[in-house]
Order: structure tokens, then sequence, then C-alpha cells
């Protein structure tokens, strides 16, 4: 009966994937990939302060790079998708263990709660390994490539013009590099078993420099992973660059953080996924050295760390002797293009030792414990301002973590508290989540999270829920909610309360907020979706301009309307409106808005898109973020700002199944102004033109 029913599942599904392709269920790396970017333009569409958008993005590609087995993915890993309910999640986890594995995909609507359009989002990122259904699934296939890329920005920069001294002799300061930037990627992976990556950048400006000496070795970043998982106990080995993602990520964060979004409900809680390999090109933030995790019981996991790396940070000498050199910033940008920016390369050796024990309960309970310790080569002591009283000062830092969860029916309870010890006197502070997600009924979920971080918690690595881009300094509580009036319209929202009990850089005394957006998708078929968003926000911040530096409330207010259409086979259409403003207490409101027309276009090898928009804004307080396509494993989510027209063209082509290759053109141009950018990136004309080459060779 089982196998009857699964036939006819498959057909059924089969038809609908043929729906939305022309090539039946083709689920190679690039529309996974492209699946990804859909699914960021969903999850951001409106402006987010406090997000990185690389980082996310190059989070959620390597989640996604290979699919989840859903025979063997754990409740956290299919958790970390954001595609499923706390009922879709234990439906399926209940179905598995009452059924056994899965034979197929198809199966997946014989699950209690699992409705077509679900699965339909599902079908990129998930597998059913070793299944011999219609696909012709392949137990545990390899993902082997090597990626070459190439980008420059058109016309001349400052920064690479001629140098011409002025009448005094000063020759004013340039980049030290050309201004293309290269991109380098090898990857060779098995899901599950191993993986072995290399990644090399060169960004504009840097120079092709070998100096080991100096930390420079050829391309001016280079990472390097190794991996081997489930050796017997050995569940996971890495060695070069990692990052971990524990708990809440009050101690260990490795960069998959959504925050606030969209998805009102289950990107509030953080998964624990351990150990993953660092291919990301954001150069800092990640471990050098070596992780393992060993099971010493089936449900007793032990993880070890140990990292040493050597971060940008601005140095000063206390005396003139050099001998004693204090950082006062660490700096992250990555760019290392005039002489000034190298002096900051790895000038901050930086140690790590960490510890993580976790206990699981038959996916019901889970405990765990995260020590980490971070030791400095130089003193790190931030510039003597009253924002800056209780930031870390010293040289070594130790962080200890306790994170739990609990899962009952369709409740999910979790939560972690951490401690912070440095060596400085008014370290040790605490840093505190707890949250619930719950699937009341089948139309309406359920997510509250509350978050205290003190003004003295130093977690170098942690990156929890809040309202700030860093744990530190703020209490919060938050409630979200989803609610499914049927299954083609959707309505969903949050509200989040935020204070910071003591001063931050440009708001100078204790502040709060209060942040909520409202949501409202209606599908009415495959081809056609729409949606309309609401997003307020109210802080308080000192007063542009103002001499007594007061702090006053701003509000930012934004409004977006969306609209997605398949006209014709092949052809998707996405039509968008969104408009903003931002104003400081007393003064003029700053307007501005976007209108976006995005068409792609998809013909047996080729496959091409692009955009035409509009936009105006008062000032860059207004700016408009508007995620745009890129290559594959690029990322571009550009601020609209001023007033003008940006249009992009986006094209790829396989040439044969092993080769890829792709080419994107972009270009602004702005009304009433002679130059764009500023400093050593101002360009003398009214425009900015991009162009992008990437070839990608499969094994």
């Amino acid at each position: 009966m089982r196998t009857i029913w699964l036939l006819l599942a498959g057909c059924c599904l089969s038809t609908l994937a043929l729906a939305q392709s022309d090539q039946p269920f083709r689920q190679t790396t690039d529309r996974r990939i492209d699946a990804v970017g859909r699914y960021l333009q969903d999850l951001f569409p409106a402006q987010t302060e406090g997000i990185d958008y690389e980082a996310v993005y190059d989070a959620l590609t390597q989640l996604y790079a290979n699919p989840l087995d859903l025979n063997n993915a754990t409740r956290d890993e299919l958790a970390a998708t954001y595609l499923l309910s706390e009922s879709q999640l234990s439906s399926l986890l209940d179905y598995r263990q009452a059924q056994g594995a899965l034979l197929s995909i198809y199966e997946l609507q014989a699950i209690p709660g699992f409705d077509v359009p679900t699965i339909r989002r599902m079908l990129p990122f998930v597998t059913v390994a070793g299944s011999q259904d219609l696909l012709g699934g392949l137990p545990n296939p390899t993902d082997h490539y090597l990626i070459t890329r190439y980008e420059r920005i058109l016309e001349e920069q400052k920064g690479f013009s001629e140098a011409v001294a002025d009448k005094k002799g000063n020759v004013p300061t340039r980049y030290l590099g050309d201004p293309q930037q290269w991109f380098v990627r090898y990857r060779y992976s098995r899901p599950h078993t191993f993986s072995v990556g290399l990644t090399m950048e060169k960004d504009a400006g840097e120079r092709l420099q070998w100096q080991p000496g100096q930390y420079r070795y050829g391309f001016d970043y280079v990472s390097v992973h190794a991996q081997l998982q489930n050796r017997g106990r050995w569940r996971n080995i890495v060695l070069g660059d990692y990052q971990l993602q524990i708990g809440q990520g009050l101690v260990l964060s490795a960069g998959f953080v959504l925050g606030k979004s969209a998805e009102t409900v289950q990107t509030v809680r953080r998964p624990t996924l351990g150990i993953r390999p660092y291919t990301s090109l954001t150069e800092y933030g990640f471990f050098r050295g070596g992780a393992a995790t060993y099971a010493l019981r089936p449900n007793l996991d032990l993880t070890l760390l140990a990292s040493h790396v050597r971060r940008d940070a601005n140095t000063i000498a206390s005396d003139s002797t050099l001998a004693d050199l204090t950082a006062t910033s660490l700096q992250t940008s990555g760019l290392h293009r005039t002489l000034a920016e190298q002096a900051d390369q790895s000038s901050l050796p930086e140690t790590n030792l960490g510890m993580h024990l976790l206990y699981r309960n038959r996916q019901q309970l889970q405990l765990g414990l995260t020590v980490l310790h971070t030791q400095f080569g130089v003193t790190l002591k931030k510039r003597d301002q009253p924002y800056n009283e209780f930031e870390f000062t010293g040289t070594q830092n130790r962080v200890i973590g306790v994170h739990g969860g609990y899962v009952r029916h369709n409740w999910n309870l979790f939560g972690e508290v951490a401690y912070s010890a440095g060596s400085q006197t008014n370290s040790g502070g605490i840093g505190a989540v707890a949250g619930t997600l719950v699937s009341l009924n089948r139309k309406l979920d359920l997510a509250l999270l509350f978050r205290h971080y003190d003004r003295n918690f130093h977690s170098f690595y942690a990156n929890g829920f809040g309202e700030g881009s860093r744990t530190i300094n703020e209490t919060g509580a938050y409630a979200g909610l989803k609610y499914t009036v049927y299954r083609r319209l959707t309505i969903s929202g949050f509200v989040d309360y935020f204070r910071f009990p003591w001063l931050r850089y440009l708001v100078d005394a204790r502040s709060q907020g209060i942040d909520y957006l409202v949501q409202g998708r209606y599908t009415p078929n495959r081809q056609t979706a729409f949606y309309l968003i609401f997003h307020d926000e109210y802080k308080e911040k000192n007063l542009p301009g103002d001499k007594a530096r007061r702090v006053v409330g701003t509000v930012r207010r934004s409004l977006a309307i969306n609209a997605e259409y398949r006209p014709l086979p092949g052809l998707t259409m996405r039509s968008r409106v969104q408009g903003g403003m931002f104003r400081y207490a007393g003064r003029q409101a700053s307007l501005g808005f976007a209108l976006i027309q995005d068409a792609s276009f998809d013909w047996r090898r080729l496959s091409v898109s692009g955009r035409v928009a509009l936009f105006s804004t008062d000032d860059y307080d207004s700016r408009q973020y508007v995620y745009e396509r890129d290559v594959l494993y690029a990322f571009s989510f550009p601020a609209y700002t001023n007033q003008g027209i940006r249009h992009y063209v986006l094209a790829q082509y396989s040439i044969s199944r092993h080769l890829d290759v792709w080419a994107r053109w972009a270009r602004s141009d702005f009304f009433d102004q002679k130059t764009v950018g500023s400093d050593l990136d101002q360009i003398n004309a009214p425009h900015r033109s991009e162009i992008k080459l990437q070839a990608r060779w499969r094994f």
C-alpha cells in the first residue's frame, strides 16, 4: 500500500516540479543557491539595521550547499532551514520514528501538516539519500568544483588615479594595487563524510604579494579547511578555518543569524549545528587551527577547539620605543589597500581554547556546557570615551555558558546563560536568553523571547538575538506570530521592545525603543504571489549638529508592496514598490522610495535576469535596501540613495555538464550630481558601472 501511494504522490509532485521548471526536478547546486537568493529576498523585504547580510548569505549557502538527508537530519539541522514550523518538525520526526526511513521525497505528502506549498519550498534543500524514486537518487553524491571570478568598477576611482605631489612635495595617498578583484574557490566534499576547500581573494586596490613574514601569501586573503565526519565515534574533525554554532549564540555563533525579519517565528531560536568549515569571504569572526567532536556515549558529545589567528586591529605605542603596543579597535573591513590599512593587517595575535559538552535525549532534551578562553598578544583597550567605560580591557577573557532546550509535542523551550570574566576589574557580566516556539494549532505559530546582556558582558564570538549588532548592553522582549488564514493567505508580525542600560556610540544617554512589523502574503496559485509589509521602529539617538549632544527620539518607517508572477513558461516577473522615511524628533523627515521591475528567463542552458529601478531619497538616512541577484556564491544587497536609475543584467550559460559561466553588468546613474562616492573611492562622473565574470568547472 505504501509503495502504491508513493507512485501516486510521485506523479503528483513530478507534475508540480515540471510546472516550475523546463527540466524535471533539476536539483543542481546552482538551482539550490538561486533558491537561497529568493528565500533571502523574502526574508528581508524591508531594510533592517544591525544585520550582516553577507554573513547571513554565506551561512545560508554553506548550509544549503548539500541538501539535507531527511532520514538522518537532526531536528536542529531541519530547524536551521527556517522552512518548517514546530508542528511540522514534530510530525516529521514522529513519522520517521513510527514508519522508519522515508523511501522517497514524495512521501512528505503523507506526513500530517505538510501541504504542497511547504513541500515545494523544501524541494531544493532536501533529499532522501539512496532513494530509487523517479529522480534516480544517488547515495551521498560528491560536490567537486573550482570557481574563478573577476570583477571591477569600470570608471576610474580617485584611489587609482595618478598621485601628483603638491607644492610642498607631499604625495597624496593612493591604493597600492590595481582595480581588479579576483576570487578563487576549490571545494571537494561529500555530505556527512568529508570536505576539503581552498578560498582566495584579492580585493580591488590590494596587491598580489608573497611576504610570509608579513602574513601575506599571494592573494590578500587565503582560507583553507579539511573536514572528516562520522568516523566511528569521531563525529566531526576540522583542520584549518572553521566556526561553531552552539546554543543561542552567547558564546559561539557561526554567523547564521537572521535576527528580526519577515520570518517572524522560526528565526528567533538558534540551532546547535556544531563545527562548520569556514568558507566565507568575510575576513574576521572565524577560528584557525583545529576542532573535533567525539561521542563519549551515543547521546553525549565532547567538542574541543584550539585556534591561533592574527586579527586586523588599530594599534598604538605607549612610548617612542614601540615596545608596548595597545590595540584600540578591531578592524573588520578586510581591506588592505593603503599603507595605513596594511599597518593594521594581522597586528593582533589571538589564541583561543574551548570546550563544548552536549547531551541529547531522543531529540526532546538538550543540555550543553561551553567554555571559551581567549588570549590576546597585546593589550586590547578601546579609546577613552564615556560609552567605552565598560568595554573589555586587557589580554585575557573567559566565557562560560550553559544552554538547553526541551521539545514537547509542538512546544519548543530554549535558553542560554553565559558569564564572562576578563582581566579587567569591571569584567564579569552575564548574558541570558530564554524563549519558546509553539504551534498552537495548524494555523497559528507563536514565538516569545526575552534577553538580557550586561554592559560588561564580553563575548567576542557571540551573536545573540537582539537589536544591537553586538551581544552587550541590552535588555529586551520579543513576540512574533504567524497566522495562516487559509493555505493561500498568511499574516505575520512581531513586536520587539528593547532598552540599552548604558551609553552607546552616538547615543550619549541610556536609551530605549520599540520595533514592530506586519506582513500579509497571498499566493493565489503557483505562478503568482503578492505580499505587503509595513515596518516601524522607534529609537533614541544623538541629535546631529546639536552642541549639547541631546538624545532625542527617532522613527524609521517603511512600506513595501511586491508582486511576483509568471506570464509565460520560463519567464518570471517581479514588481516592487517600496518607500520609507526617517525623522529625528523636532526635525523634518527624510523621505525615500524605489520602484523596481525584475525579470528572469530560463531557456534550456541559458538563464537571463535583469532589473530596472528608479529611486529617490532625500539623504542617506532614507536609503532603500533592495536585494539583487548575482553570480553563484556572490551576494548583492546595496543601499539605493540620492536620486537615479539602477539597472543590471545577469546571464548564466551551461556550456557543458562540467562548465558553467556567468556574466553580470550593473550601472547606477545619478541625477543632479557630478561625482559618485567619497575619499579614495570617488568617481568624477555621475555614474558607476560594475562588471563581473565567473566560471565554474565541476569535476
